[in-house]
């Protein structure tokens, strides 16, 4: 016979067991969105390399004229670039962010060309030690958000010593003082007479061998990508200036931005 258990109800007897939870189904992340943010990085990665590559012909075409004019006021203007870079750097999109660092950067190159062009620029042996005042901070920026100020910092650095470089082994740098010194009559027709001595065969081989290291070491830094693409266009940018000054030297000496 068999008996019946009151203790065991027919509900409890025969639930189906417990069920397991399941792991969390992946979100799938939309294409689109996908490729948005990869246009928008290189978006904001293009704009650094324009940003850079401006930001390298501005001596040229504003410091330049500025520094003969009020060398004063020039130098002071250094204060509201840092602090508008200082201020964008905490901006909230990372694009305003970088720019913000890339104009620390140059506010650094900025002093030091005022500095120099203000008060020395009759003594072209001054030129590249008073451009390497912020040398230090460079490179301990490269280890820090700072960065991207470093590199543009040291790569237009290494811009100015490769000229300076070509200047005295071409022989052209004891004319320096007596162009940026004579009167502006005197000072175009120097200017092109110091642009035509390097037009000989021996220079001409100096400044391409130059040209070319500059050139590949543009091409190294681009292959490393990131931040160092902006260095690369910082130093192509110098290379284009200068050809472009050795061609106003020669043809329009007063459109070279020296005098």
């Amino acid at each position: 016979m068999i008996r019946y258990s009151p203790s065991l109800s027919s509900s409890t007897a025969f639930a189906p067991p417990a069920a397991l939870p399941l792991p969390p189904l992946p979100v799938a992340r939309p294409a689109g969105t996908e490729i948005r943010t990869v246009l928008a990085t290189a978006t904001s990665d293009w704009l650094l390399i324009m940003a850079a590559a401006l930001l390298v012909t501005v001596p040229v075409f504003l410091q330049a004229p500025w520094v003969r004019i009020a060398p004063a006021s020039a130098v002071l203007f250094t204060a509201p670039l840092l602090a508008l870079g200082i201020l964008l750097e905490r901006h909230r999109r990372q694009t305003w962010s970088q720019l913000g660092v890339l104009l620390v950067g140059f506010s650094g190159s900025w002093l030091a060309g005022c500095l120099f062009w203000g008060w020395c620029r009759l003594h072209p042996i001054w030129h590249l030690p008073i451009e390497a005042f912020a040398l230090p901070l460079a490179l301990a920026g490269l280890g820090s958000r700072w960065r991207l100020a470093g590199a543009f910092y040291l790569a237009s650095l290494l811009g100015t010593a490769a000229t300076d470089g070509v200047m005295a082994l071409t022989g052209v740098m004891p004319l320096w003082p007596q162009v940026v010194g004579a009167p502006l009559e005197q000072a175009g027709p120097l200017l092109q007479q110091a642009a035509q001595m390097v037009m000989q065969p021996l220079p001409l081989l100096t400044i391409a061998l130059a040209a070319t290291m500059l050139g590949l070491t543009c091409l190294k830094l681009w292959q490393r990508g990131g931040l160092w693409r902006v260095s690369a266009a910082a130093l192509a940018t110098t290379l284009a200036v200068d050809g472009l000054f050795l061609a106003a030297a020669l043809l329009a000496p007063s459109l070279s931005g020296l005098i």
